[in-house]
């Protein structure tokens, strides 16, 4: 854990550079929105520090902004006292999974950082904010890290939760163990924590709960977000749920002994469509039609990057939409249940009129 003392610069100097920075960057996202589309990961970085570095000239910051990078935390830094994180999202949303709770990567010298947000989807957008008082939650990938959230109220940081300033976590012997003693104290009954001990490029919540617990809606959030992620649902493989099942425990912490119960328990059931009568239709697709609007929303909050993750299957944010159809429609065709049944038209039909 890195701790230092260095005296503090002008606060309300890097104030007024920042806040330039970030009416600069967003004048360059209206005038070239193309060529700022295209500055994700960590392109970004020597761009947001070009412009910082043109902006200090003729103030105290003047030939002080320093690019990092590599794995070091944070990724600008300002005098050697201010840090600056920066962070993307090609989603039209302003949230993330942040740094590692630990800060074992953490410049010498840095004492205040705040975090940079570059928001790449439509429109672009750019924000700053204080690092401390946009970090939600602790989820867990290889090790806890902090969930950034740019529009998180005041007063809901996980700092508010634990009642322990940011500063104060930081520089403790075993900074974890304040924010599992809090999360443990907010388990149900069958709940427990986790952790996943090996590399895992994507986030999962700290506590782990079995299906029966979550609420109705809970569950048809998560069932909805399967159908979306998972189409061979819609098909007669016999390992159809092992991806699900998988993906339940290490992404929505749940453990379901029964999945192949939460999508075809019910038998079968008919479903009007515009006027026209469809009759016999297995359950899985009665439920993929009553939730249809949910999913479609699912498929456009996730990248398309991530979408060929789990489809194992090319896609663009411009098809995405169709090559689910087609996937879903594809895998109707494995069921002799489904055979009567055109999922292909039926789901566009839905799409449209809904």
């Amino acid at each position: 854990m890195v701790v230092s003392v260095n005296p503090e610069p002008s606060h309300n100097e890097f104030s007024l550079l920042l806040n330039s920075t970030i009416d600069e960057l967003n004048a360059h996202a209206k005038k070239a929105p193309k060529k700022i589309e295209q500055l994700r990961g960590n392109k970004l970085e020597p761009y947001v520090q070009a412009v910082m570095t043109d902006l200090a000239v003729g103030s105290k910051f003047e030939n002080s902004i320093e690019l990092i990078g590599g794995q070091k935390f944070p990724d600008i830094i300002a005098k050697k006292y201010y840090g600056i994180e920066v962070k993307t999202t090609t989603q039209n949303h302003w949230k993330t999974t942040g740094n590692s709770v630990l800060e074992s990567t953490r410049v010498d010298d840095v004492e205040r950082i705040f975090m940079l947000f570059g928001k790449l989807g439509s429109p672009i957008e750019f924000r700053s904010r204080a690092y401390e008082e946009c970090l939600s939650e602790v989820v867990v990938t290889h090790s806890p890290r902090y969930l950034i959230d740019m529009n998180l109220e005041k007063g809901k940081t996980i700092f508010d939760k634990i009642n322990i300033s940011y500063d104060t976590l930081r520089k403790e012997q075993n900074p974890i163990k304040p924010i599992t003693d809090y999360y443990k104290s907010k388990l149900k009954p069958g709940q427990d924590l986790w952790w996943i001990d090996q590399e895992e490029s994507k986030s999962s919540n700290l506590v782990i709960n079995i299906w029966n617990n979550l609420s109705i809606e809970e569950r048809q959030i998560v069932k909805n977000r399967a159908m979306a992620y998972f189409p061979e649902l819609f098909s007669n493989r016999s390992d159809k749920f092992v991806r699900l099942a998988i993906w339940l425990v290490t992404r929505e912490a749940v453990v379901c002994p029964n999945v192949r119960d939460i999508f075809t328990a019910g038998g079968k059931g008919d479903y009007l469509i515009n006027g026209e009568f469809h009759t016999n239709i297995p359950r899985i697709f009665l439920n993929l039609f009553d939730n249809l609007n949910s999913v479609i929303n699912t498929l456009h909050e996730t990248s398309a990057v991530e979408l060929t993750e789990y489809w194992n299957q090319k896609t663009s944010e411009k098809r995405k939409i169709s090559d689910w159809v087609d996937l879903v429609n594809k895998y109707s065709k494995t069921i002799s249940a489904a055979s009567h049944l055109n999922l292909k038209n039926m789901l566009t039909r839905l799409s449209i009129i809904q």
